[in-house]
């Protein structure tokens, strides 16, 4: 007996999940709905939540996305993909854009029903950018528009109004550029490999060559460094006495003369000797003690001893000012300005009632008949009475409260693209102003990923013969937007960082959220509060697609249970449409981002309330409806 369910929602999206399976023509593909960002990792794949009433944009926006992914899973091979990736972020930016409109122009060709599913799904994320409110062909992603030129030629189907837009706008100079190389298009499309030299083509026409890297069809390049390589090998045999060559090596060293094997052992043994005399007595270990041995490397976290990084060697911490031009920060800064000009109006309202909460549980005290310090009013009556009475001065007393520092830690990640990293931007921007105006530091700090699928982490690891569960397989990018000790006034601009184009990437939460703790501890104040803002759980395709499932978002837990059971940190968490109460003790999810300015101010003027009540009131808030 089949029991029917009470979601009305149900069927539909039993029915999609099984219609994907078919279109992704992959039986065994896991299919899910979830308020985490979209997306395909391995055999799993995300699709947006649709909830019981079902309105029709929320059915178009799964839709569209559950085609668009089975689309890819079916078309796109990562292995060939990765091969000729460019190794420079606005070229690998534009190649993704390509191949993505590559797999879609497809299967609008073979399944015509693909195509209006995904219109939907482009049209509403166009919208959420604002692309139709662009007029200014530098506010307007190249990258977005190389990509839907390439869908619109190869379909010929027009585009939504905001996609179009940006389209038009880019046009003229892709066309002027590159329009030799787009006579090609249609004899590429269904060829990976041969598309991928086509969209390498055209990033070198945009002026992007340079960030191509190597040429993956350059065979006699790899020829040569081969055998410049064996060359070296023969000139500076390893001396180790390990047996790391392959068959060629092994066979041109049987082949090598007796008299040059001899040759090398007497010089190694003259090696050893001068060592051995370099050392002297200190070689001679005490009777009964054994040698030391070399000490066992550090973990990579301290929360997690047995989390794992494939390497570390690509990972960045970086100023926001080093990663744009002054010129172009002021103008994004601008941009955010203009973006949120009507929200500002109600942010400085909360930041102020923020401020006088503060300001009010600030109990002063002063130190009288100073010498120097502020002038004491209530004691001028003395002077003129009588002149020759000295001036008075007064010395506020510090107090524990000023002795504070707060760290926000935003999520960079391209889930945050659009409206929510706008008003978490300024959000920052006002409560650091606001906490500084009551002498309280305060750090800005971001967190994503250098690269989409993986960066030169998943290069090395594909180099390397894709050894068995690697960890975390990503390049990380942790930014500074504004240290604790820094004036707002100085740094203003860097927050406008986070609307630049190419910058919001993955999240990997764990390793964030445990840098901002390190940098917290190692500071003198005595109160550390660090405020997570974040609309998902950690994702990362490239980590997720060849680890359990639960890697990432275990270490975020471990982490998470480190910091609130060493005590030396407050930590408190806000999600964006995502429940962070799973992971986070003292934690509000709000369903709206319009929510964010009320929830920061309430959270951080609960946690300096001298009410233990009040501050237990608000800190139980759960969910902001």
């Amino acid at each position: 007996m089949v029991q029917n369910s009470d979601n009305p929602a149900d069927p539909f999206k039993k029915a999609l999940a099984e219609a994907t399976k078919v279109m992704a023509d992959d039986p065994d593909l896991s299919v899910s709905y979830s308020v985490d960002p979209a997306g395909l990792s391995g055999e799993s794949m995300r699709l947006p939540q649709v909830s019981r009433r079902m309105t029709r944009e929320e059915v178009l926006q799964a839709r569209g996305t559950a085609d668009a992914l089975a689309l890819k899973h079916k078309y796109h091979d990562g292995g060939l993909h990765a091969r000729y990736a460019p190794a420079g972020e606005m070229a690998r930016d534009l190649y993704e854009a390509m191949e993505t409109a590559r797999c879609e122009a497809i299967g609008a060709r073979e399944m015509p029903g693909t195509a209006g599913n995904i219109d939907a799904k482009i049209g509403a994320e166009a919208q959420r950018m604002g692309y139709d409110q662009i007029s200014d062909r530098a506010d307007a992603p190249l990258a977005t528009a190389a990509g839907y030129l390439v869908r619109h030629l190869a379909t010929g189907r027009e585009l939504p109004q905001g996609a179009q837009n940006v389209m038009e706008l880019w046009r003229d100079y892709i066309e002027a550029e590159a329009g030799g190389t787009l006579e090609g298009l249609e004899d590429t499309l269904a060829d990976q490999a041969a598309f991928a030299r086509f969209a390498r083509k055209m990033i070198e026409d945009l002026g992007y060559g340079d960030q191509l890297g190597d040429d993956p069809d350059a065979p006699e390049d790899d020829a040569e460094d081969e055998a410049e390589e064996s060359q070296e090998d023969e000139e500076q045999p390893d001396s180790s006495g390990e047996d790391d060559s392959d068959d060629s090596e092994s066979d041109a060293e049987a082949e090598r003369s007796q008299e040059e094997q001899q040759d090398a052992s007497q010089a190694q043994v003259q090696m050893d000797e001068m060592a051995d005399e370099e050392m002297g007595e200190e070689t001679e270990l005490p009777e009964g003690e054994a040698p030391m041995e070399p000490p066992a490397p550090q973990p990579i976290s301290e929360a997690d001893p047995d989390y794992e990084v494939y390497s570390t060697d690509f990972d960045e911490e970086i100023r926001a000012e080093d990663l744009a031009e002054p010129v172009e920060l002021e103008r994004l800064r601008a941009y955010l300005d203009q973006q949120l000009d009507p929200l500002k109006g109600a942010v400085s309202r909360l930041a102020n009632k923020l401020q006088r909460r503060l300001q009010a549980q600030q109990n002063r005290s002063w130190e009288f008949d100073k010498e120097e310090g502020v002038l004491d009013a209530g004691r001028l009556a003395r002077v003129v009475a009588n002149p020759t009475t000295p001036l008075s001065f007064k010395v506020e007393k510090d107090t524990e409260f000023r002795d504070t520092v707060v760290t926000l830690l935003l999520d960079n990640s391209g889930s945050m693209r659009g409206r929510p990293i706008s008003i978490a931007a300024i959000c920052a921007d006002v409560l650091a102003r606001t906490l500084e105006r009551c002498n309280v530091k305060v750090e800005v700090l971001g967190f994503t990923t250098r690269a989409w699928k993986g960066g030169q982490s998943r290069e090395a690891w594909l180099n390397e013969g894709r050894p068995q569960l690697p960890g975390r397989l990503n390049d990380l990018r942790h930014i500074i937007y504004k240290s604790a000790d820094a004036p707002m006034r100085r740094t203003r601009d860097n927050l406008g960082l986070m609307m630049k184009e190419g910058l919001l990437k993955e999240n990997i939460d764990g390793e964030a959220l445990e840098w901002a703790h390190k940098r917290l501890v190692n500071r003198h104040e005595a109160r550390k509060i660090l405020m997570v803002i974040s609309d998902g759980a950690p994702v990362d395709d490239s980590t997720l697609s060849v680890n359990p499932a639960n890697y990432l978002e275990k270490h975020l837990r471990d982490v998470i249970d480190m910091v609130e059971r060493r005590k030396q940190v407050e930590l408190l968490a806000i999600g964006i449409g995502h429940d962070v109460t799973r992971y986070y003790d003292r934690a509000v999810t709000i369903t709206d981002v319009d929510q964010l300015a009320g929830a920061m101010t309430e959270q951080l003027a609960a946690l300096f309330d001298s009410d233990p009540r009040a501050r237990a009131r608000v800190m139980g808030i759960r969910k902001v409806s």
